[in-house]
């Protein structure tokens, strides 16, 4: 195994910075653009991560130290951020993702000693049992997925215009191309 709680934090404390470094400032055709029907462009992946700092990780890492396996925690709606519409700009969105991150990570820090809660068990509502460290890799890679998301649907925006260059992009080849 590879989990080291000072290399997560290293990663969830650059997302917040890596979203606002390249989504900051862009125009509307870059954060609105998406992969199709059904799909989500960059500010609903972002809405998405806000909501996930709001009532994902650390509730549930809260709920793991509380009631361990005897109760399991509430299930999270990946999509009720889709919802709610916010009129907040892009760059207010980034703001309220980074407050909300700092004091998720200071939280984190301040409810788990890695050398004593990173292999308490809770029970997840589909899964069953898992375990504090399970839940901490999965909200790193789950950050590095969404910002692959990000890149790959801001990729798509262009799909046509590469022409033939489209063949040596490997970001625009879909499953079955």
């Amino acid at each position: 195994m590879h989990f080291n709680m000072d290399e997560a934090i290293e990663v969830l404390e650059r997302t917040q910075q890596t979203l606002e470094h390249f989504l900051a400032g862009l125009s509307e055709g870059w954060l609105q653009c998406n992969e199709g029907d059904g799909t989500w462009n960059s500010i609903e992946v972002v809405d998405h991560l806000i909501e996930g700092e709001k009532t994902n990780w650390i509730p549930r890492l809260e709920h793991i130290l509380q009631e361990g396996c005897n109760k399991p925690f509430p299930p999270f709606d990946r999509f009720s951020h889709l919802n709610d519409k916010s009129s907040q700009s892009i760059d207010q969105k980034l703001q309220e993702f980074k407050a909300i991150r700092m004091q998720n990570i200071n939280k984190l820090k301040s409810l788990i000693d890695p050398d004593i809660h990173l292999e308490l068990e809770g029970s997840h509502p589909a899964f069953g049992t898992v375990k504090v460290r399970e839940l901490l890799s999965t909200w790193v890679v789950h950050d590095l997925t969404h910002i692959a998301q990000i890149v790959r649907v801001m990729a798509e925006r262009y799909r046509t215009d590469v022409g033939p260059w489209k063949e040596y992009l490997g970001i625009l080849k879909r499953a079955g191309e």
